[in-house]
């Protein structure tokens, strides 16, 4: 098997069902030298050149820089390779944590992938049963019944914003073109960085795992397509599929690729939507159908500042049938207010034999089996608009948020204020329905419901 891993590459889960098989090495679950470090706050930049000296590092990149465009009450956090090969990992960690301008240290993870298409294409018998409710045709009734809420015309998000952190997305697709939402103080392709938020012509979005502005790179972009169909497809255009919002912005923050991204580029992501909400884009929710790996401090930290800056974060709960109560999957199982876990269950109500769940740590469950959405595919030597039915907590996890941009959106347009972090998210749980297969499995032992906002 060839190996898909490159150096510098931390592999994040793309959470479908079926388990990425991993060669010998790939059982890492490191990057080989590398430390994430937060310094203190008055770290000068004598001490941190102390700092590298003690394990011959070199610094590979800045992830926050507080002498720049960051809060200054931040601290700086760096990404090193150390370079003493007569240092073991721990040995180098240790060193670089006892020098009294470091306040924590961590090594650079890896995950893995869990990605598989079923039925790819667009079949001949194709349905949104994840959409339907008690009012459509044909009805189901474990559906997140956006159907319902369709009937009574609530369609239309399009007064707010969704973060998407994934792969890229395919946004000239023929059912996400409309929707594709765009930096509003960006001027597209004139070269400079109109919003001063250190990226030049983020109009779409950005793109950490490669650098640049270019969101899409092709077909390996199927999974973050998919999930930005499932929150926002066009709705009554004749195409297609429907997203839980009709008519909606959606934005992306790529950094993984189809070999994953690294967890310095998923701190960045996270911090490019907060601060694009401190500017003024009013994003309510990040959907991050990604997870593995063990706890990090610098991403629970992203995910507050999130939180503070009032943007949810809808999150998969895993694919390995595991309790998260016992064995936490993050970022699912981070206990920041804002995080929404989502287990999936499938068409009949039952939970899916590959969700994770966990009556304190997963919130609650949403169609996640057979879901049919939005990809990329190659026709005759060209990318053109596809659909395509995967299963797994990645495809139950923006049903939720595309809930919680509908909701946002209704509330605002009802009050003319933007509703709170708390408030959406009391409401996506007050509304969920109570399911017999999920009793005890999560902490409201109920299903998505959208029929009620």
């Amino acid at each position: 098997m060839k190996n898909k891993f490159q150096k510098n590459v931390l592999v994040l889960a793309l959470l479908t069902v079926l388990p990425f098989i991993a060669n010998a090495e790939q059982d890492n679950n490191v990057v080989s030298g590398e430390f994430l470090i937060r310094f203190s706050l008055n770290a000068t930049a004598a001490d941190k050149d102390r700092v590298l000296k003690r394990v011959n590092g070199q610094e590979v990149e800045k992830i926050r820089d507080k002498n720049k465009k960051n809060d200054k009450s931040e601290n700086d956090v760096s990404l090193i390779l150390h370079n003493r090969s007569d240092l073991t990992p721990e040995q180098a960690k240790q060193k670089l944590e006892s020098d009294p301008a470091v306040e924590g240290v961590e090594e650079n993870q890896i995950f893995h992938h869990e990605v598989v298409a079923n039925d790819p294409g667009l079949a001949a018998n194709y349905n949104l049963w994840g959409m339907y409710g008690l009012t459509s045709v044909p009805r189901n009734d474990f559906g997140s019944r956006a159907a319902d809420a369709w009937s009574l015309n609530k369609t239309d998000c399009s007064n707010v914003y969704v973060g998407i952190i994934d792969e890229g997305i395919y946004y000239t697709h023929e059912d996400l073109a409309l929707n594709a939402g765009k930096n509003p103080k960006e001027i597209a392709g004139n070269g400079k960085d109109d919003d001063g938020n250190g990226f030049i012509d983020d109009v779409y979005g950005w793109d950490f795992a490669g650098k640049n502005n270019t969101v899409f790179d092709g077909i390996d972009d199927d999974h973050g397509t998919h999930v930005a169909g499932t929150i926002g497809a066009v709705g009554n255009n004749a195409k297609g599929v429907a997203g839980v919002c009709w008519k909606v912005k959606i934005l992306n923050a790529k950094f993984l690729t189809n070999t994953g991204g690294t967890l310095a580029n998923a701190i960045k992501a996270v911090d490019y939507f907060t601060n694009l909400k401190k500017a003024g884009v009013n994003i309510v929710a990040t959907n991050n159908s990604w997870g593995g790996g063990s706890y990090s401090q610098l991403l629970a930290d992203a995910i507050e500042r999130a939180n503070q800056a009032g943007i949810l974060f809808v999150a998969a709960a895993g694919n390995a049938a595991n309790d998260n109560d016992t064995t936490p999957s993050y970022p699912a199982s981070y206990l920041n207010e804002n995080v929404i876990s989502v287990a999936a269950i499938d068409s009949v109500g039952n939970l899916a034999s590959f969700s994770n769940y966990g009556k304190n740590s997963v919130d609650l469950a949403a169609p996640g089996v057979s879901i049919l959405s939005t990809v990329p595919v190659k026709s005759r030597g060209k990318v053109v608009s596809g659909y395509a039915y995967y299963n797994g907590t990645s495809m139950a996890t923006p049903h939720v948020t595309g809930a919680v941009a509908l909701y946002a959106s209704i509330y605002k347009a009802q009050t003319g204020v933007n509703p709170t972090v708390n408030q959406i998210k009391a409401a996506i749980l007050t509304n969920a329905i109570t399911t017999n297969s999920i009793a005890g499995k999560t902490n409201t032992g109920a299903r998505l419901n959208v029929g009620t906002f």
